[in-house]
């Protein structure tokens, strides 16, 4: 399954013969009801639209759901085909209406979307649950366009069950470094703070992103899949929507950044995908996060802006931004 010819930097995960046998097993399939127990902590090989119907009712406090767009797109061989709006919205709605059965009374949901679909997540999220907020945040990549505006940027609805729902602000604050302080009459810090890393403050959380660096060849996390959303991403929406302990459910699973996340930040998981190799590829970024649980970007409980990392150990303590093509650190600014 790593048979593509890649640079010799290259960093994207693949999967060797042995791999595939020796996770093949662990891979869960189902034909019938199953209980909390028999699916906590599993990627499930399977077409939601069949396989929630045997997922327990009232069990998942999270949902993160990153649906095909309704675009024509190959996902390794199997093919989302673009359809009349109202079609993918009655697509949609009957998933969603499946997914909103199995979330428990204080439960959220993020459902993801770009522009053309916006609308219609919109619509039929209104319909199901409370919707609380749009996120969007800048894909960073796109293409070109000579005769349009450059389409870089999806979007993300917040949902929830009820009134009663879990949000943890002060775990999704962002640290963004201050160019221009501002002072107290006292010279004191205002907003902000000074660091051996150079000057900072923390800042709520808003609905606009653009702090995300897209997983592409050379980061750890990268894969095939063709539209793999950042680690850092879900860190945000689990981080702020969930709890320890809780249970979380991806009905699009992909190659498994949902499952990594929360088993990095000790969330329980589970994961629907219908593309086999990607079931493979979830189930090896589990095994190598019991190894490494960094996530890129968050650091000692802080989300950093884009290209800033925490201080160097051993090197004065700069200020340093990242290359994120060739993942090398630079020094900015000294300040020892």
């Amino acid at each position: 399954m790593g048979d593509k010819a890649r640079a010799p930097r290259n960093r994207t995960l693949t999967l060797s013969a042995s791999d595939v046998a020796r996770l093949s097993p662990g891979l869960l399939t189902l034909d019938g009801p199953v209980g909390t127990a028999g699916c906590d902590g599993r990627t499930i090989h399977g077409d939601c639209s069949a396989i929630l119907d045997y997922l327990p009712h009232r069990a998942f406090d999270l949902v993160i759901a990153d649906p095909p767009y309704n675009m024509t797109k190959s996902f390794n061989g199997t093919v989302f085909n673009r359809v009349a709006a109202q079609d993918y919205e009655h697509w949609l709605r009957a998933w969603l209406t499946a997914v909103r059965e199995r979330m428990t009374a204080t439960a959220s949901i993020y459902i993801c979307s770009e522009w053309r679909t916006s609308s219609i997540v919109q619509s039929v999220a209104q319909d199901l649950f409370n919707v609380r907020n749009r996120i969007t945040w800048e894909r960073e990549k796109g293409r070109g366009a000579n005769a349009n505006w450059k389409n870089a940027s999806e979007d993300i609805w917040f949902c929830t069950m009820s009134d009663d729902y879990v949000f943890n602000v002060e775990s999704v604050k962002l640290k963004r470094r201050v160019l221009a302080p501002y002072r107290h009459q006292d010279g004191r810090p205002k907003d902000w703070q000074a660091g051996p890393e150079g000057d900072f403050r923390e800042t709520h959380p808003s609905n606009l992103w653009t702090d995300l660096t897209v997983p592409f060849w050379s980061m750890p996390e990268n894969t095939d899949h063709p539209t793999q959303k950042p680690e850092k991403l879900i860190a945000k929406l689990i981080l702020a929507s969930s709890r320890p302990g809780q249970l979380i459910l991806d009905p699009f699973l992909g190659s498994g950044t949902t499952s990594v996340v929360a088993a990095k930040l000790g969330r329980r998981f589970v994961g629907i995908e219908i593309e086999r190799e990607y079931c493979l590829l979830a189930e090896r970024r589990l095994e190598l996060a019991k190894h490494d649980p960094t996530i890129q970007g968050y650091v000692d409980g802080v989300f950093w802006d884009r290209n800033t990392l925490p201080p160097v150990p051993g090197r004065g303590s700069p200020v340093v931004q990242v290359d994120v093509d060739s993942q090398q650190m630079f020094e900015l600014v000294p300040t020892g």
